[in-house]
């Protein structure tokens, strides 16, 4: 996993939360979105720790890791910025801003940055249509996309990371 935590730690924090969420598969989901949210992954290790806990066969974890767009076991960067791959979006200017995020980021999609801060994915329909192109980052949206305004996602991102590490 990309933090330092050992087996045993990862356990008690997997524990706390269906301690939290409650046992059984109805867990199973909030428990991989928020271990995806606080690590940026989820890799077959913790995969399997989450059975163990669970009490259900680690493939199941994975199918539901997998199926799950925002839960792919993949490591992310800090910002995960998802744009809108729909047709509303592409007759609203979608194109120029994926262009745009392509150049200021220096990836393309489906790849992370060197340093770890962005992911660039597509992302089916965010129920934005009438305000495309629209954009997430992490958990929020920008809608009415320009390129223009899709530099400074990007900007406001990285200052909000170099506040972080101050």
């Amino acid at each position: 996993m990309a933090t330092t935590m050992t087996n045993d730690e990862l356990r008690a924090d997997i524990e706390a939360l269906v301690e939290r969420l409650g046992p059984g598969r109805a867990s199973l989901i909030p428990i991989l979105a928020d271990v995806k949210r606080r690590f940026h992954e989820i890799d077959s290790e913790t995969m399997q720790t989450i059975a163990d806990v669970l009490d259900i066969h680690p493939v199941e974890v994975h199918s539901v890791a997998s199926f799950y767009a925002f839960l792919h076991s993949a490591p992310e960067g800090q910002f995960v910025i998802r744009l809108c791959g729909t047709l509303p979006c592409d007759f609203a200017g979608k194109q120029a801003v994926a262009d745009a995020l392509r150049t200021e980021l220096g990836i393309g999609f489906d790849e992370t940055t060197e340093d770890g801060l962005f992911t660039l994915e597509w992302t089916s329909c965010m129920g934005m249509c009438d305000q495309g192109p629209a954009l997430l980052v992490n958990d929020e949206v920008h809608t009415r996309v320009t390129p223009e305004k899709a530099k400074a996602v990007v900007a406001a991102c990285r200052a909000a990371a170099v506040a972080k590490e101050a």
